[in-house]
Parts: structure tokens; sequence; C-alpha cells
């Protein structure tokens, strides 16, 4: 027996797998840090959002980029609301973007988790720690802002379920710096005037800036040693504080806080209350299944828009015009590479290059032939100063000057060098150092015996 097999396309699975994805995952929030941003000239955005184990690629369209209050940049941590979705002309998973927004709110989210872990391993949230709640309590004291809207739906709910029961506020800052002493001060007074059965800790919404308070280490280490049970009914349902973990109980709201402290004046009216709860929550959850239906079939109808194909080919011709202005400018660089040694070759051929490189050397030449002259002048002036010292040595009058004196014969110029040489009456000149006297030879005297 033969079976018909259904062979499919590659467009025909790439399509189908879109399908898939788009009507099988609702719109979702993720956090991510930008990576890889391209934002071509069509006005679309394009990038990757990552984290330490994985990246996705993400499409923000010109439209919904048009809407965003900030600029976007890589590194940028940002909480992004997304359908996933599937690029088929590359079979490639990715984002597409409805909405953007900064993730300011890093590093107290982790110092919040880092505190809870801490704390944890300590034990200070066992269940076993946890007091129960007295059913019908004498008082009640409340520890937050006497001027915020918490205290006021705190008083209100109380007198609404039970008008009879006594209220006793313990002003406190709940927003600020000094507000966890603020808290710490106002828990301790309560535990030492004990006129209370139960406390409750509020303040309400805010950011998680606004909450920080009640993140206090001191703050979650004061309700654990508190004496009497603490509520906490810190901020919305979705706000989380180390003081919600620590407390006795923990309530979603001030609100809540209050209707599980004050007892009820009629069973009947939580049963009904209850039930009344469970039927909305029922309807909720169907309201929210149609419209989940709902929104795929929006989606699947989508993808057979004109407008989903038009983003297609959009985004093709935007990887299109990518390839082309990297090829344009790997070519521009190529081309410069080649023509940078031609240029610099001819800057060395030119004729101001020559003419300088030539007026160096005739600079140096001229340098040599000065140094040249002068030692040469040098050493000749050394060499006649010695052959004047020479000289002056050998020099006749080196000896006059000692005292000596030259004696010679006029008119002839004879030097005298022997009396036997000189008769009586011969004109004489006698040299010295300092000139020449004449003189006239006389008869020696005769000699005596």
């Amino acid at each position: 027996m033969e079976f018909s097999r259904d062979i499919r396309s590659i467009s025909r699975l790439v399509s189908e797998a879109r399908a898939v994805l788009e009507t099988g995952f609702p719109q979702l929030w993720v956090r991510g840090e930008i990576s890889n941003l391209a934002q071509p000239g069509s006005g679309h955005v394009y990038f990757s959002l990552k984290d330490a184990g994985a990246q996705v690629r993400c499409a923000l369209w010109r439209s919904k980029r048009q809407r965003l209050a900030f600029g976007l940049a890589n590194g940028q941590q940002v909480l992004a609301r997304a359908q996933v979705s599937l690029y088929e002309p590359r079979g490639e998973f990715q984002l597409l973007i409805e909405h953007l927004e900064p993730d300011g709110e890093g590093a107290l989210r982790l110092a919040f988790e880092q505190l809870k872990q801490r704390l944890a391993a300590e034990g200070l949230f066992e269940a076993a720690l946890k007091r129960p709640l007295p059913p019908f309590p004498r008082q009640v004291g409340l520890i937050t802002s006497p001027s915020g809207a918490a205290v006021r739906d705190l008083i209100t709910v109380l007198g609404r379920r039970f008008p009879a029961l006594p209220v006793l506020i313990y002003p406190a800052q709940v927003q600020g710096e000094s507000a966890p002493e603020s808290l710490i001060a106002a828990l301790e007074l309560a535990n030492v005037r004990a006129e209370c059965d139960v406390l409750i800790l509020a303040r309400g919404g805010g950011s998680l800036e606004d909450l920080n308070a009640f993140n206090d280490e001191r703050l979650a280490r004061a309700i654990r040693a508190s004496g009497i049970p603490v509520v906490s009914g810190v901020g919305h349902e979705i706000d989380f504080t180390i003081a919600d973990l620590v407390a006795d109980q923990r309530a979603a709201t001030p609100s809540a806080a209050a209707e599980q402290v004050a007892p009820s004046g009629a069973h009947l009216r939580e049963r009904v209350a209850t039930l009344s709860n469970r039927l909305i929550a029922a309807q909720r959850r169907r309201l929210d299944a149609a419209r989940q239906r709902l929104n795929a079939s929006r989606r699947h109808l989508s993808l057979l828009h004109p407008s989903a194909r038009l983003q297609q080919q959009a985004q093709r011709l935007d990887r299109a015009e990518w390839r082309l202005r990297t090829l344009i400018a790997n070519r521009i660089s190529e081309a410069r590479r080649r023509l940078q040694p031609l240029v610099e070759r001819l800057e060395r051929q030119a004729p101001a290059h020559r003419i300088e490189r030539a007026h160096w050397r005739l600079e140096a030449l001229a340098r040599r032939l000065h140094r040249a002259q002068y030692e040469l002048l040098t050493h000749r002036r050394e060499r006649l100063w010695r052959a004047v010292a020479g000289l002056e040595a050998r020099s006749p009058l080196g000896t006059l000057s000692r005292g000596y004196a030259i004696l010679t014969r006029l008119p002839e110029g004879e030097i005298v060098r022997d009396p036997a040489q000189v008769a009586p009456g011969d004109r004489l000149q006698i040299r010295v150092a300092g000139g020449r006297i004449e003189a006239v030879a006389r008869p020696s005297a005769p000699a005596l015996d």
C-alpha cells in the first residue's frame, strides 16, 4: 500500500513555521542588551537583544520607532514588548518589537536579589518563624506615614470591616534615606509600649527606588525581632520587598493588609465575596482565553495581509542595501590602499623635495668645509708657534737678553772672537740686548809679573 507524501517546498515550510511561531506565542516582554544596532535609510531599526547566554535578532518598524521617547544605542539595557516571528527569506528567528522602554532599575534589583538570597540562607524567611495573627485583635497599630494615602485606605477598610476596632498610628517616614531608621524606631516604640496585638507596616505603591526603604536589612531584622506579629502591606500587588518576605504575613496592598487583620462581621458576606472573586477570576480567565484566541486569529490574518509581505520585502531591501554599502566601502578602501604607495613615491620624486634634499646636503658640506678649514688653521697656527719658539730658542737675541754682548769691528762688521783681531784705534760696535754701543780700542796694559 502506497502512502501519498506531502512534500513541502522550503518557502512553504518556512511560512508555516512562521505561522506556528506567531500564533503559538502571545506578545511577551523580554529584557536584554542592545547590540549590532543598524538604522538604514528606510527608517526601520534592526538590532540584537542579548544576555549572558543567548541573543536574538529584532526588527523595529519605522511606525513603532517614531513613538519612542528615547534614542537607541549599543550596550543599552531595555525592556521590550515583542511578537515572536520568522524572517522567511533567511529562515531566521526574530522578534518584531512593539514597544521599548529603558531598564533603569537593574542595580536596585540586583541588590534586592543579593540581600534576599543572603537572608534566606540565614533562615529569616522560614515559615516556622512566622506567627499567626490574632483572630480578634484588641487594638491595631499602623506604622506608616500619617499624611499618605495608605493610612487613609487602612483606616477606611478597618472601619468598614470592624468599626469597633481601635487603631493607633505610629508615624514614620516611608521614603528617602532616613526612612529605614524612622520605620525601625516606630517598630521598636510599638514593642516597648506593647499597646497593640498586631502591627501593619504599610505604604502606597511606587517604583523600586521609592520602595527601597522596605528592602533595608536592618528593618528586616527588626521585623523578625518584633514581639508583636507584623503584617506587611507595601505598594501594589506586583510590588515585592524584603519586608514582605520577613513579615509574619504579606498583603498585596495596604487595604489588603487591613482586611487580613480586621475580623469580618458576617461570615456569609465573606463567603459571598469569596465566591464572587472566584467567579470574577473564572470570567477573567475565560475572557483572557477568548482574547488570546482572537489575537491569534488576528495575527493569522495579518500573515495574509499585503503589508506583511511588504515588510518582508522592505527587510530584504535593507539587507541588500547593507551588502551594497559594505561592498562599495571595501572597494574604496582597497583603492586607497593601492593609491597610497604611489602618492608617497610621487611626493618623494617631486622637484621641491629634491631641491630640499640638495639644500640639506649643501648645508652639510658647508659645515664640513668650515670645520675642516678651522681645524687646518688651528693645526698650522700651532706649527707656526712651535717654529717661532724654536727660532727664539736659537736666536742670538735670546743670548743677549741674558747679559751677553756681540763685538764687531767697523766698518766691516766682522765679529770679534779673538783679541788678536783688534788693533789699537780700531772702531768697534758692541751689540747688547738694549741696543748698540760704539767704542775705540786702546792699547792693552802690560801684564804685571
